[in-house]
């Protein structure tokens, strides 16, 4: 029986190490590979054809939410699960849209993360008992959740990379260098995205990601 082969992507160099020596103890998992950031996840799934990939939120360059993002046009059959210190509900939400087949919080990192990798790889979803509550409130509706569009959806998958790398402070050179894009083009998304959401300084685009959980303070 093959392995199921799992990707860690965190900043947190101890928290990739922790993990994996956690993994390895484990018969039918084996880590192949490590990731620091969001673009280092899709560059090892491309390089290293994973199977699962851990994946933190708060991570510099890309985000973990931008990455699932690319990773699932990419690899479709990747499968990830979130691993992560946030229980918000916008968190949640925004992930198992993205494609994400397990959320989980690192506090309840333990067996029961070998028990979601194993229940993601057969096919199954996987959200940790503490906020599985929270989730079928919002989907299923016991809660009179309030239904407002979210001015975030309105953006491309590319604007909310640019939005999280303004909300860094990333000069448009940078951008352009870390998405491999022109410059030129750069300022032409964060123009569309000004647009989009009717904010037009970089103070109010940073507010607005801060607001919407896009950064952590």
């Amino acid at each position: 029986m093959s392995k199921i082969r799992v990707l860690i992507a965190d900043d947190h160099a101890l928290v990739r190490e922790g993990i994996a020596a956690f993994l390895k103890m484990s018969s039918n998992i084996e880590v192949v590979g490590e990731a620091a950031d969001g673009l280092e996840a899709i560059d090892g799934v491309k390089k290293l054809n994973p199977d699962i990939v851990l994946m933190d939120i708060s991570m510099p360059k890309l985000g973990g939410l931008e990455a699932v993002t690319e990773i699932k046009k990419i690899r479709p059959d990747v499968k990830i699960l979130v691993l992560t210190q946030y229980d918000d509900k916008e968190y949640i939400k925004r992930f198992l849209r993205a494609g994400a087949s397990g959320y989980m919080l690192k506090k309840a990192v333990g067996k029961d993360l070998i028990t979601a990798i194993n229940a993601i790889a057969g096919g199954e979803a996987y959200l940790h008992p503490s906020i599985a509550a929270s989730v079928i409130d919002e989907y299923v509706g016991t809660k009179k959740a309030e239904k407002i569009d979210d001015p975030y959806d309105i953006l491309t998958d590319r604007e909310k990379q640019i939005l999280k790398l303004i909300a860094e402070g990333y000069t448009h050179k940078e951008m352009a260098d870390t998405l491999g894009i022109s410059v030129k083009t750069a300022i032409a998304h964060q123009t569309n995205i000004s647009e989009k959401l009717d904010i037009h300084t970089r103070t109010g685009l940073i507010k607005f990601a801060i607001v919407k959980g896009i950064i952590k303070l």
